[in-house]
């Protein structure tokens, strides 16, 4: 296939690049050249700025693909920007969407692909935007389309994540037995899926005709709690999980600098009903488990120099006293 993908030097796309490169499609990359690409493997490159949609649309405008993959469309306007330069070019348009888009208390544990837009935050309220208006444009024939909607994905090119705490001094946190806060008492359910697997589901759906007009959950399959989580973590770091457990609100009152991630989307139960993309594609599901893939994540951070020290980071710890002092009163 030649394929086309808007980004391909991030997170998942790198894993999806690596994966087109290894099944010998042709893969062009548009990105502002920036990132050192982690694959290896010829690509055919285009630096530019998707914001200058002007010169975006025109570096399209005599050439066509097999397939476009946008993996960073976060604003409607880059999305109508795309949809004027791919318009008859493309056999088909795959968007990186989110489950933000239904982020908060949904209706249904595990969530599916017809859950209501909902989404309490920005970020997801404008993925709703670009969906809204792919959706528009497929249905008028103008692009053939298939929304991606991954949730927390991981893996070499990124920190690991937590809820509350900055995610560069978390592994180190666990290495010298500092404590960490943890959403309520721990019990709460999360997924979390190794970008290998994602970008596994993100190849399986490429031009296969029961996906267009389709969105897709693209997430884990193991449900763990975050005490699980939080000590799977500490046992691939050689550390100890020491819990500091506070309710959301709380911890954006008194830690409000630390808390933004658990603002959207973590504070709530984050488990996806995954059937409909494996029912309609060969896609296996989740094949790297939290404690392998953690462990994984943790080598490269460590070969690549990107933990930070904990003992520079005086915030959590001020906000950790803070919440044991008004726990003490209590």
């Amino acid at each position: 296939m030649k394929i086309l993908i808007i980004g391909g030097t991030g997170l998942i796309s790198t894993a999806i690049t690596r994966k087109l490169l290894e099944r010998g499609d042709d893969v062009t990359l548009f990105n502002r050249g920036r990132t050192t690409p982690r694959f290896k493997g010829t690509v055919h490159s285009i630096v530019g700025d998707r914001n200058d949609y002007e010169r975006f649309e025109a570096a399209f405008s005599r050439d066509s693909f097999d397939v476009v993959i946008d993996m960073v469309s976060f604003h409607p306007d880059q999305t109508a920007s795309a949809i004027r330069a791919f318009r008859g070019r493309t056999k088909q348009f795959v968007h990186c969407s989110t489950v933000c888009v239904y982020s908060g208390p949904v209706t249904r544990i595990p969530t599916l692909e017809t859950e209501p837009y909902h989404s309490i935050g920005q970020y997801g309220k404008n993925k709703i935007l670009c969906e809204n208006l792919l959706f528009e444009a497929h249905k008028k024939g103008e692009i053939p389309v298939t929304v991606m909607r991954p949730s927390h994905s991981y893996g070499e090119g990124g920190q690991v994540v937590r809820p509350f705490g900055r995610h560069e001094t978390f592994i180190d946190r666990l290495r010298k037995g500092k404590p960490v806060f943890v959403p309520g008492d721990g019990t709460g359910l999360w997924a979390a899926c190794y970008v290998d697997d994602v970008a596994e589901g993100f190849v399986g759906v490429l031009l296969n005709d029961r996906c267009l007009g389709e969105a897709y959950q693209i997430t884990g399959d193991e449900y763990m709690t975050w005490n699980t989580y939080y000590e799977q973590a500490a046992q691939a770091a050689g550390g100890v999980f020491v819990p500091v457990n506070a309710p959301l609100v709380e911890l954006v009152r008194i830690a409000p600098d630390i808390s933004n991630s658990a603002r959207e989307n973590m504070a709530w139960p984050s488990i996806f009903d995954n059937s409909k993309i494996k029912a309609h594609t060969g896609y296996r599901g989740q094949t790297v488990s939290w404690s392998e893939g953690v462990k994984r994540n943790i080598d490269w951070l460590d070969k690549n120099g990107l933990i930070a020290s904990s003992e520079s980071d005086t915030y959590e710890d001020a906000a950790i006293e803070r919440w044991k002092g008004a726990m003490d009163k209590l």
